[in-house]
């Protein structure tokens, strides 16, 4: 089973490397050659009932992995989970969804004619998580999308794929702070997020988070192609609870503002 989850994340993370070669880059600093921890790995998908984060879920939990935490991000109008396999040294993944309904109806038909294009059969196919876009897209369906939510619209452009890996901060073995990791992320030139501060959380809460900005990648749309923003890299420091086991959920302030990651 082990040997079929490595596989999966194997294939995720080469696709997300694919448009993201700055976390290529990132890795070899921060593990001077040698492989790292992922702490987690994050989806975003439509709750629309054929793509829902359940449907996403259902690759995971075949595989042996447990729904952990829900949570609810109100200004951006999403919802999500995050699972958990019994193997610690496995990467938690953090699947949100856009509640498609709360928005206008334009971006609404768009949405919906988008998820009408997917063949259900490929929503259960083993290679979903890894499979891009399946619908067409003009660039002004994105552009309409991106005015009211900049998470619809790259969902839109990018369709299923890994929106970012995160390094496990815990697991380094030349880094035991956030802020150290930071430092030597920007001294390589590397921007960072800094919304809400460039780390996100503090050891009260148990997280501390930060993250790259996204690269920016070429798109091809129906239209035209644009240079938008793809994907980004993380960065997670876990604090011990008071049973002395490491704190392993999410908190909702931090992710929120770490969603703001792909903003161009």
């Amino acid at each position: 089973m082990t040997a079929k989850i490595t596989e999966l994340f194997d294939n995720i993370w080469q696709q997300y490397i694919a448009v993201t070669p700055s976390a290529q880059k990132v890795h070899q600093l921060l593990g001077s050659g040698d492989d790292l921890i992922n702490d987690h790995v994050a989806y975003r998908t439509f709750n629309l009932e054929k793509i829902n984060l359940d449907k996403l879920a259902a690759h995971l939990t075949k595989l042996g992995y447990k729904e952990c935490g829900n949570y609810h991000f109100e200004a951006k109008k999403l919802v999500a989970k995050h699972f958990e396999h019994e193997n610690t040294e496995l990467p938690k993944v953090f699947i949100s969804e856009l509640l498609v309904e709360e928005f206008s109806l334009q971006v609404q038909e768009i949405i919906k004619r988008l998820v009408a294009e997917i063949d259900s059969e490929n929503v259960a196919k083993d290679n979903f998580l890894y499979s891009g876009r399946h619908w067409q897209l003009t660039s002004s369906e994105y552009k309409t999308l991106l005015n009211e939510s900049e998470y619809a619209a790259w969902l839109a452009a990018w369709g299923f794929r890994a929106n970012h890996f995160t390094v496990s901060i815990n697991h380094l073995q030349n880094f035991d702070c956030i802020h150290s990791v930071n430092e030597s992320i920007k001294d390589a030139g590397f921007i960072l997020n800094a919304s809400g501060g460039e780390v996100k959380g503090d050891e009260t809460v148990k997280l501390e988070q930060s993250s790259t900005m996204a690269d920016t990648s070429t798109v091809e749309f129906s239209d035209i192609n644009l240079d938008i923003p793809s994907c980004f890299y993380e960065f997670a420091k876990r604090y011990p609870m008071d049973c002395g086991n490491l704190y392993t959920g999410f908190v909702a302030a931090s992710a929120d503002k770490i969603f703001e990651s792909t903003n161009s």
